[in-house]
């Protein structure tokens, strides 16, 4: 979870300072003459010489160092060349009588942000304090910036990365370039599906826009009724009116069902409270690793889908046990007819339907009414599959609910639901193929690699679902939109190490990495070595 800093609040963020000259009247003078507390600024010490500032400098961290050059020990520029050797961010104002003058001149290209002469002006000492002072805190709120603009890239990149594992695009084996300490294997997740209850007749009222806006609503409500667990958690949405709610644990973190239900009553309650919709969850009854998540997904959103109740709270194990093998051949049916249909497979959409009819014809002699209930889930799931990859239009979706409230018996049903796979199947062959909107995809990642952008922006810009792009992307170049953008990003920087003097920094920029230790992490778990290793391998080669 992610949350903005208030920008005043950075900018007038308190500094620290530390004041070094031999002659103890200037640095009273110094401490008290210069009102330091205006510009949000503590002296937190004082040192005679460059030896002792150098031990304050260890133990306050000082942001800002007003320095004399000339003193015992250890003079300013020896205090500045060792504060250079720190590596850490701190602004150095030398001191300087007139007969040091060109030294100190000399001492700003060691990094001395500015100096004084001696006698000291204290307005003039007072006024650079403070362009000191707004400059370094410029500088901080500008790494602020950076840092937290990268946190949300990674986080949006391992939010990817759960979605094509609980989509079944991905395996583990090829996973992320941008995991932190704790590794996937020490993770465990508990997982939520949230269902909007009969999402599919109520989005009939509802235009393009309208369910864009509702989707939105819902997920924008998911994910801020958590916030005040301070889980790390992730909302997904699966598909339109489907969100998985995947929190985190350490290994090994014991399940708690209360604690689940609790969970699951919040996210009810806001959704009710805020959108004035009803939902249904879906707990998994144990956590699980990120190997098992496909399965629970695809467990729990069976679970829900042929489940009548709405606005409930449904445990996986309170299924039926007796049906779930039943389930589990049927759903795998209706599965393929999907499959098929965004595929283009005429014939072997229709071999399947033809086994799914077989089924219900068997299973209509011990319970007609189990398979009305069967056709009714098959309906509405196909409807929501055919939204989700734009095969049928909202002149389709209205004929098609006008053609069903006609239908009497499971014959009619049948016969209509056939109609409107044949005529979605028709529709799909006439309308830009997949293999146009991939190459439009190829074009636009060539275009944009140095630009942070996510698999939002490309399906919007390609006019499709988000899910829809990433199974046809993996299905077209047989790897996930995360696995291809990663390295094409890595090749180019291999390129550009071999053939430009650029730095590592300016490298990691070029191929849309904005942060030299993100950069040198990604290009570190892709190649096995660091950018410097692999420019200095080449070079030696």
């Amino acid at each position: 979870m992610y949350h903005s800093q208030n920008d005043s609040k950075v900018m007038k963020m308190n500094l620290k300072a530390l004041l070094v000259d031999d002659e103890i009247n200037i640095l009273r003078n110094l401490q008290t003459v210069i009102p330091w507390e205006k510009h949000d600024i503590e002296v937190v010490a004082l040192a005679s010489n460059g030896v002792k500032a150098l031990e304050m400098v260890q133990e306050h961290q000082p942001d800002l160092i007003l320095s004399d050059i000339r003193m015992p020990l250890m003079d300013g520029i020896a205090l500045l060349e060792q504060v250079n050797k720190l590596e850490r961010d701190i602004q150095v104002i030398l001191l300087t009588g007139f007969q040091e003058f060109e030294y100190a001149r000399s001492a700003l290209k060691y990094g001395a942000k500015d100096y004084i002469l001696k006698p000291i002006n204290y307005e003039e000492l007072e006024a650079v304090v403070e362009r000191v002072a707004f400059d370094i805190r410029e500088k901080r709120k500008a790494e602020l910036d950076e840092q937290k603009r990268w946190s949300r890239v990674r986080h949006l990149a391992y939010e990817k990365f759960l979605f094509d594992i609980l989509l079944d695009y991905t395996n583990v084996t090829t996973r992320h370039f941008f995991e932190d300490e704790n590794s996937l294997e020490e993770t465990e997740f508990t997982l939520l599906l949230i269902d909007l209850d009969n999402y599919s007749q109520l989005s009939r009222s509802w235009n393009e826009k309208e369910r864009k806006l509702k989707n939105f609503a819902v997920r924008n409500v998911l994910q801020d009724a958590l916030e005040p667990y301070e889980l790390l958690y992730s909302v997904l949405q699966t598909r339109e009116g489907e969100w998985c709610v995947l929190i985190r644990h350490q290994r090994e973190t014991p399940f708690n069902l209360g604690t689940a239900r609790g969970w699951s009553d919040a996210l009810q309650l806001a959704v009710k409270q805020h959108v004035k919709l009803t939902v249904s969850l879906g707990i998994y009854p144990k956590h699980m690793s990120v190997l098992q998540l496909a399965d629970a997904y695809k467990k729990l959103q069976r679970a829900l889908q042929l489940s009548p109740n709405v606005e409930q709270i449904l445990l996986l194990e309170e299924v039926n046990p007796g049906r779930n093998e039943w389930n589990n051949s049927m759903w795998e049916l209706v599965e393929e007819i999907v499959s098929s249909l965004k595929r283009r497979d005429k014939a072997q959409m229709e071999q399947t339907f033809e086994k799914l009819n077989q089924s219900l014809r068997v299973i209509s002699e011990h319970s007609y009414v189990r398979v009305e209930q069967i056709l009714h889930f098959l309906v509405l799931h196909l409807i929501r599959e055919m939204r989700e990859i734009n095969i049928m239009s909202d002149e389709e979706e209205r004929g098609l609910w006008s053609n069903l409230e006609r239908s009497v018996g499971v014959k009619d049903l049948l016969a209509t639901i056939h109609q409107l796979i044949q005529d979605c199947m028709n529709a799909g062959m006439n309308r830009k193929p997949s293999e146009l909107l991939m190459v439009n995809a190829k074009e636009y990642i060539a275009k944009n690699l140095s630009n942070d952008f996510g698999v939002e922006e490309i399906a919007d810009h390609l006019g499709i679902s988000c899910s829809y792009f990433s199974l046809l992307f993996k299905q077209h170049f047989g790897e996930t939109f995360l696995e291809n953008l990663t390295r094409q990003r890595i090749e180019l920087a291999k390129s550009l190490l071999r053939m430009s003097d650029k730095s590592i920094t300016q490298i990691g920029k070029q191929v849309g990495y904005a942060e030299r230790r993100y950069f040198t992490r990604v290009f570190y778990k892709f190649t096995g070595m660091t950018p410097s290793e692999y420019r200095e391998q080449i070079t030696n080669a």
